[in-house]
């Protein structure tokens, strides 16, 4: 069953709003966003979507939702940790997604956007989201989990997405689950 495509701006706060979230999933340049919340996600053209029924999506289903922690001091790079190795296909720069996620203020660790909150798993193209996340998701493996630590240069900058609860020039953490590569 397909699910109704949410905002970018709500749905993929990295994205678009980040860029993610300006077209809601993508680079501040987005035009259109699907994502899960226009101001706080990152991927234009994102849409919510029913999980494949894949291994690795049964494994993202049964570890649910991450709890983000806060990180000490700036961000002056990307960071990306591979909190869970996936064991599916692996992602290829301007590939389309399916990802469950969590978004915070790296400062302080308050989320201000979770798919898993939502309405599930979003689906997105890599070139339609904030920075952090086009280039901190290349390299991960379905069924996988990535922490991206992402600085504001590669997140939304001075100009979050309205209503999105993204400080201008934060600092933003993401903690992202590959359902699948679509």
């Amino acid at each position: 069953m397909h699910r109704r495509p949410r905002s970018l701006a709500v749905i993929v706060p990295v994205v678009l709003a980040l860029g993610l979230v300006t077209a809601a999933c993508g680079d501040d340049t987005s035009t259109s966003a699907t994502t899960t919340t226009e101001a706080s996600s990152g991927a234009s053209g994102a849409s919510t979507t029913t999980a494949p029924n894949t291994p690795e999506a049964k494994a993202v289903a049964e570890r649910g939702e991450p709890e983000v922690k806060a990180v000490d001091g700036p961000v002056t790079e990307l960071r990306v940790t591979d909190d869970v190795v996936g064991t599916g296909q692996e992602v290829k720069a301007g590939d389309t997604v399916t990802a469950q996620y969590v978004g915070a203020t790296a400062s302080d660790g308050k989320v201000f956007q979770s798919s898993w909150q939502m309405d599930g798993a979003i689906q997105f193209p890599l070139d339609g989201v904030i920075q952090g996340w086009s280039e901190g998701l290349v390299g991960m493996k379905e069924g996988g989990r990535r922490t991206l630590v992402i600085p504001a240069a590669k997140a939304y900058g001075a100009n979050p997405p309205p209503g999105s609860g993204i400080p201008a020039n934060a600092d933003l953490i993401f903690v992202v689950d590959l359902v699948s590569i679509d």
